[in-house]
C-alpha cells in the first residue's frame, strides 16, 4: 500500500532533521587532499577542529603544539595544530623538515575577551592549551591552513563569521577593523590583515619565486615541553611516539631557540634577541631568502657580524633607514636601521612588511635591550 505523500515528506525531513542535529557537535573525520583544488569552502570541512559545547578544540587525532618563540603578528594569540594520514610521518631535519603528503597545519589567530567584550591586547598566552578555547573568552579572527599535496604545499586562509560559528574560505584575504585594550586601559584602533593565499608565498616561499614551505613547526621552534592531557613532555619526543615524526636524534643534539617571556636557565640576552629576530625575520633574511640581496641574513646559522648587519650599510632599504647608517650600531639602538624598522609602523619602512600593522613594543624593547649591550662601535 502506497503511503501518502505528505506521510513520506514527514519522513524525508525527519530524517533531514535528525542527520543535521547528529552532526551538530559531533566530529568530522579529518580530510586527506593529496591533491586538487576542490578545498573545501568551510573550515569545519577539514574536520580539524571541533567546534561544541562552547568551546574550539584539536579533533581527536589532531595534535596542537607550541613554539619556543613565536612570529608576531598584532598580539594575536595562536592556536596551532598538526594532523598526519594514519601510518605517515615526517622526516627529521635539523633546519626543516620533509613533511609527507596529506600533512595538514591549522593556525588559528584569536584574541582573548575581557567580560565587557574588549579585545585585550597582552603577550602572553596562559590558557591551558589542551583545554582549547572557551568561546566566551576569546574572540577568533581567522584560521590560516597549509596543507602538503603531491606538488606542494597549499596556503589557504579562512575567516570567521560575526557570530563566530564558521570559518570561510576567503582566497582574497580580509581586513576587519578591530580595537585592542591594553592592561593600562589605552585603546589601540587598527586594521587587521588576513593575507591573500597568494601573499603567503611572499612569507612562506623558501626562496623568491619558489614553493612554499612551513616556517613554525621546525626543530628549533618545536623543542619544547607541552603540556599534554597526559602530563608535560616534550613536543619532539611526542610527535615521534605519536608517529608523527622519525628520525629525532637525542634532544641535547637538536637546536632550541628561547621560550618567549620565560627564558630558561642560560638563556642570555642574545640568544633571545636572535631567537625572536630568527621567529619574525629569518624567513626573508636569509642567503636564499626574498630579501637576500639586503646582505642582511638574520638566520641562527649566520654569527653576529657584518652578515647579521653589525656596522652593516643598509642595502636596497629605500627611504626606510630613518636617516640611521648603518643596520645594527653596537651600544646604539638609537643609531640602527633594525630598531627603527621594528619599531615603525609606516608602509614602506616596516619591518616585517607583512603580517602586521602595529609594533611589537615588548620585542622592539627586547632588540633595543640586546643592541645597548653589545660592545665596541663603528
Amino acid at each position: 500500500m502506497m503511503k501518502p505523500a505528505s506521510f513520506l515528506l514527514s519522513l524525508a525531513l525527519a530524517a533531514a532533521l535528525a542527520g543535521a542535529l547528529a552532526g551538530c557537535g559531533q566530529e568530522s573525520k579529518p580530510r586527506y587532499q593529496p591533491e586538487g583544488d576542490d578545498y573545501p569552502e568551510k573550515l569545519s570541512g577539514w574536520g580539524m577542529l571541533h567546534l561544541a559545547d562552547g568551546h574550539l578544540t584539536p579533533a581527536a587525532e589532531v595534535l596542537p603544539y607550541d613554539l619556543n618563540t613565536p612570529l608576531f603578528t598584532d598580539y594575536a594569540h595562536k592556536l596551532r595544530t598538526v594532523w598526519m594520514p594514519e601510518g605517515q610521518s615526517a622526516q627529521y631535519a635539523e633546519d626543516r623538515f620533509d613533511y609527507p603528503v596529506g600533512t595538514v597545519l591549522t593556525k588559528t589567530f584569536y584574541y582573548p575577551r575581557d567580560a565587557q567584550g574588549n579585545l585585550l591586547q597582552n603577550s602572553q598566552d596562559d590558557r591551558d592549551p589542551m583545554a582549547g578555547l572557551d568561546m566566551g573568552k576569546v574572540h577568533l579572527v581567522e584560521t590560516r591552513v597549509l596543507v602538503r599535496q603531491k606538488d606542494g604545499w597549499a596556503a589557504l586562509p579562512y575567516v570567521w563569521n560575526a557570530d563566530q560559528s564558521e570559518a570561510t574560505l576567503e582566497l582574497a584575504g580580509d581586513s576587519p577593523a578591530l580595537e585592542l585594550t591594553a592592561e593600562d586601559g589605552k585603546k589601540t584602533a587598527f586594521t587587521y590583515m588576513v593575507p591573500d593565499a597568494n601573499q603567503c608565498s611572499e612569507c612562506h616561499a623558501e626562496q623568491k619565486g619558489g614553493g612554499i614551505a612551513p616556517l613554525g613547526p621546525k626543530a628549533r621552534h618545536l623543542n619544547k615541553d607541552f603540556a599534554y592531557a597526559e602530563g608535560s613532555e616534550n613536543q619532539l619526543q611526542h610527535w615521534q611516539a605519536r608517529g608523527f615524526l622519525k628520525g629525532l636524534p637525542a634532544l641535547a643534539q637538536v637546536p632550541q631557540n628561547a621560550l618567549w617571556g620565560h627564558p630558561r636557565p642560560g638563556e642570555d640576552l642574545e640568544k633571545q634577541a636572535r631567537s625572536y629576530l630568527d621567529a619574525n625575520c629569518s624567513h626573508c633574511h636569509n642567503p636564499k631568502g626574498a630579501a637576500r640581496t639586503s646582505g642582511l641574513h638574520l638566520d641562527p646559522h649566520t654569527p653576529v657580524s657584518i652578515a647579521y648587519g653589525l656596522c652593516k650599510p643598509p642595502v636596497a632599504a629605500g627611504g626606510g633607514t630613518g636617516g640611521r647608517l648603518e643596520d645594527i650600531h653596537p651600544g646604539s639602538p638609537d643609531k640602527s636601521v633594525l630598531s627603527y624598522r621594528v619599531g615603525s609602523d609606516k608602509p614602506g619602512d616596516m619591518m616585517p612588511e607583512l603580517g602586521r600593522t602595529l609594533v611589537h613594543r615588548e620585542g622592539l624593547e627586547l632588540l633595543n635591550r640586546w643592541i645597548a649591550s653589545l660592545p665596541g662601535d663603528c
